[in-house]
């Protein structure tokens, strides 16, 4: 089993927007629900809905924006 870096999607309240992606990075993310599918033994339907989990993994692991978000919050709850 591979140890992937998100999970099986949650059923969150979305919010629609449109993204266009290169064929390439179509295909990976086709072949990562393939692989979490697999893993997880949870079938994946629609791929794009992998895309805002990384897309939080991505930003939660991102120390240069979690230090700017912690200042920015800092100083609306100062000011």
């Amino acid at each position: 089993m591979a140890k992937l870096k998100i999970g099986v999607p949650s059923d969150d309240k979305p919010v629609k927007i449109a993204l266009e992606l290169p064929a390439t990075v179509h295909r990976d993310l086709v072949a990562y629900a393939e692989v979490l599918a697999r893993d997880s033994g949870h079938p994946i339907g629609d791929p794009a809905r992998l895309i805002a989990p990384m897309l939080a993994r991505f930003m939660a692991t991102d120390r240069a924006f979690t230090k700017s978000r912690r200042r920015k919050m800092e100083g609306v709850e100062r000011g």
